[in-house]
């Protein structure tokens, strides 16, 4: 599959798998696929529920989180990563190009790390995400702020 990124030992970020990928992401022993897009979004080779259920023929647990970011908010984000922390790992995380899968792994363990938004959206170049989307990089940016700020007080 073109375009995955490891993100951690948990978690590999990407474009949305075909239901070959899906099946070899489960040869390859990832336990869960999170699924980000919404419902009805161009060029999806699946729908999510179809997607659904090849992932659990294969073996592995599914969630659906849609995220559109005419409407994301910061409680979406936190329902997203209590999610993912319940979910088997390792985890394939995917949206249409895995821009949006990376912005929500990088919220989560930019929080769970402690670190700055700044620090959270210079990792992540450092990575190789390139956020061609200001309102994203913005809302990133804000998000991480919110929570490890809270997680220090």
């Amino acid at each position: 599959m073109s375009n995955r990124m490891k993100f951690s030992d948990a978690a590999t970020v990407g474009p949305q798998p075909s239901e070959a990928e899906l099946k070899s992401l489960a040869a390859d022993n990832y336990q869960a696929v999170i699924n980000l897009r919404t419902e009805g979004e161009d060029d999806q080779p699946m729908s999510p529920a179809e997607e659904a259920d090849v992932v659990r023929a294969h073996g592995m647990e599914y969630l659906h989180h849609p995220v559109s970011m005419d409407a994301i908010d910061e409680s979406w984000v936190d329902a997203f990563r209590r999610q993912y922390v319940a979910l088997p790992k390792p985890v394939f995380v995917h949206c249409k190009s895995g821009k949006r899968a990376g912005a929500m792994m990088m919220m989560h363990t930019a929080a769970e790390n402690g670190m700055s938004g700044e620090e959270a959206l210079e990792k992540a170049k450092e990575m190789g995400f390139e956020c061609d989307q200001p309102e994203l990089e913005k809302f990133v940016k804000q998000y991480v702020n919110n929570r490890s700020q809270a997680k220090t007080t």
